[in-house]
């Protein structure tokens, strides 16, 4: 939607939208199954002890949701990483900020089309090889975003509840399950957090930042925030909330898969290992219809995600950050900018190919995306520290000023060590990629501002 002044629509600014509201939007936004598809890569990476990488992982967003929640009070119209560190630190790290939140609207595209095509392929349509699979559903996705389609509020409700219900399907059997074949030992254990056999704080550590992908997309929580009631306490309280909850959900739904299944190397794929999982406790309804909800949801946030990398790709040309010939060019019938939709798609297909030949293609996107979510997040916790610690003269009286020691020192740094650790444990191949990616946005940078010595110009990434 465009940007609209008071004066144009004062329907804008009507503060309507609940706490509630907003944990609805950020579930949805983040969706209840978010856990579900990390599962056996999961398990690998952390050698059987997947639920404590989600918890650790959970630990670092909360502390992230509540800056994210603190400068979103600030800059309630802004609700980007690129606008935070940008006004609170400096214009020129705004930017690259900015830059390596673009490779996550990259990536989420092709991140959801490398599932998708990984599940088509090792379940249903094993005759035809995975570049075509993936080529179709590219083909698919991009189709879709070019007559302009996009998923309503309705649908997302359904979906939702969908979801839900496959879920608590998923819960009833899988507790009958464990209880029928060991009674109470085999439902309770403290095995899926620490089993001295196979615990490895290196690999748990590293999986952690795999793990991480769970929580992804709850700070768009903070994009609303002009509409809430009471923005400075809801705000906060909501993506708060929306983290523990996504936490708790998917550290249960992965703690009952990990006793089920307990042995991570027998399962056929690992990808779609938690499909297994529901075919042990359920059978095959429960494994077809797990299939087609995450599916569908893998559909959905690659519709939304390859509209919104689009979108930014449109609002970046526009303002000539980018060639404007290309990337701000509109089709006149559909008024959508069919050009970077057509480019999202390529580079979506492409990745997918690229990655599934270099093997384990799910979890080299997962951790390329987390490249620059963890850049951004570490932005983010560091821009409450220089906000409300460095600049408390230059902002002005603020009520969080004075709040003590915790909240705006001890908190945000502890956040962003936290978030440090995690993306300095991603691996070799995410660092090199997304190193090279920014690489090229600090040469960037340099010659689009004589080395610094110019502000770059304002790109806002939540309004493009």
């Amino acid at each position: 939607m465009p940007a609209l002044s008071p004066h144009d629509s004062p329907a804008h600014l009507r503060q309507v939208l609940t706490l509630w509201d907003l944990i609805f939007y950020g579930m949805v936004l983040i969706q209840p199954v978010a856990g579900i598809p990390l599962f056996g890569v999961a398990q690998k990476l952390s050698n059987g002890h997947t639920v404590t990488t989600i918890l650790l992982a959970m630990l670092a967003m909360v502390i992230t949701a509540v800056s994210y929640g603190r400068m979103a009070a600030v800059y309630p119209s802004a609700g980007s990483a690129y606008t935070y560190v940008g006004r609170a630190i400096n214009p020129h790290l705004g930017f690259l900020i900015g830059w390596a939140m673009l490779l996550d609207y990259i990536l989420q595209p092709l991140i959801n089309v490398v599932w998708i095509s990984v599940a088509l392929h090792s379940r249903y349509v094993t005759a035809i090889p995975f570049p075509i699979t993936a080529l179709a559903v590219s083909v698919f996705v991009t189709a879709l975003n070019l007559v302009g389609i996009r998923s309503s509020a309705r649908l997302n409700k359904l979906l939702l509840v969908a979801m839900c219900m496959v879920i608590a399907a998923f819960f009833l059997l899988g507790v009958y399950y464990l209880f029928h074949h060991g009674r109470w030992p085999a439902l309770f254990s403290v095995t899926p957090f620490y089993d001295p056999r196979t615990f490895d704080i290196r690999r748990v550590w590293g999986a952690t930042s795999f793990a991480a992908l769970t929580y992804i997309g709850f700070d768009g929580i903070t994009t609303l925030s002009e509409e809430v009631k009471n923005p400075r306490r809801n705000v906060l309280l909501a993506t708060v909330l929306v983290c523990i909850f996504t936490g708790l959900l998917s550290g249960a739904q992965i703690y009952l898969g990990q006793r089920i299944w307990p042995d991570w190397h027998t399962f056929p794929n690992l990808e779609t290992a938690f499909m297994d999982v529901c075919h042990r406790v359920g059978g095959p309804v429960l494994f077809e219809a797990m299939g087609m909800v995450l599916i569908l949801a893998a559909l959905g946030s690659a519709l939304t995600g390859g509209l919104g990398a689009a979108r930014l790709l449109f609002g970046m040309g526009r303002d000539g950050v980018l060639p404007r010939r290309f990337f701000a060019h509109l089709d006149p019938k559909t008024n959508t900018p069919t050009w970077n939709i057509l480019l999202i798609g390529a580079v979506a297909w492409l990745g997918a190919v690229a990655l599934n030949y270099i093997g384990s293609a799910y979890e080299h996107a997962g951790e390329l995306l987390n490249f620059g979510a963890f850049l951004a997040f570490m932005g983010v916790n560091l821009s409450v520290f220089w906000h409300f610690t460095l600049q408390r003269q230059s902002a002005g009286p603020h009520p969080d000023h004075r709040r003590g020691l915790l909240r705006n020192i001890v908190l945000p740094l502890v956040g962003f060590g936290f978030c440090a650790s995690i993306w300095w444990n991603l691996n070799i191949l995410a660092k090199i990629v997304g190193g090279i990616w920014f690489s090229v946005g600090v040469a960037y940078l340099m010659a689009a501002t004589s080395f610094f010595r110019k502000a770059p110009k304002r790109i806002d990434f939540s309004e493009s």
